[in-house]
């Protein structure tokens, strides 16, 4: 319900752009992938920003923003896909501790990929998707140790902390040293 009404909500303000993506419900983590405008991605970081300060009682806690992208040429999900991640896959105890966060969210990026593939073979074979995600292909879910894993990097940003950098300006210091000129 939460989703359905902020993308309503983006749909009434902004460009009018559906938003497609997938949301993997674990039993303490969420992914969720969205894909849209710029303008509407900005307006559910802005409301996932909202959340996390509501504290203890947000429905929502301890958000991260993984990746955002820009000038995707088309879209991985053909709709908004909602799935039950039931017991993912594990990978060995302390494989992920081994790897950069930047390695941990590329392998997440692939994963994600895959599914998408899987998920518009599924489109085209005229199957229940959203019933089939958990069951059919538990291979290509996110382990829940990366996820637990990504919750605890420094490097990935809260919704707050992904605006306040995405929205500063980024200019370099124009009087870093002095011209001289002779007329």
């Amino acid at each position: 319900g939460y989703h359905r009404g902020l993308f309503e909500n983006a749909l009434e303000d902004h460009s009018g752009e559906q938003v497609s993506g997938l949301l993997l419900l674990y039993s303490s983590y969420i992914c969720h992938v969205v894909e849209s405008c710029s303008s509407t991605i900005h307006l559910i970081i802005r409301d996932l920003a909202s959340l996390q300060n509501q504290g203890h009682s947000a429905l929502l806690q301890e958000i991260k923003v993984l990746v955002v992208a820009h000038n995707i040429p088309t879209r991985l999900f053909p709709d908004w896909y909602v799935a039950i991640a039931m017991s993912p896959m594990t990978h060995p105890q302390g494989s992920t501790q081994s790897q950069s966060t930047a390695e941990v969210v590329a392998e997440c990026l692939t994963l994600l990929l895959k599914l998408a593939a899987w998920i518009q073979s599924c489109e085209e074979d005229s199957e229940d998707t959203n019933e089939s995600v958990h069951t059919l292909a538990p291979e290509l879910l996110i382990p829940a140790e990366t996820i637990n894993y990504l919750y605890n990097a420094e490097e990935c940003a809260s919704p707050e902390d992904f605006l306040r950098i995405y929205l500063s300006p980024s200019q370099p210091a124009l009087d870093s040293g002095t011209l001289h000129t002779k007329y």
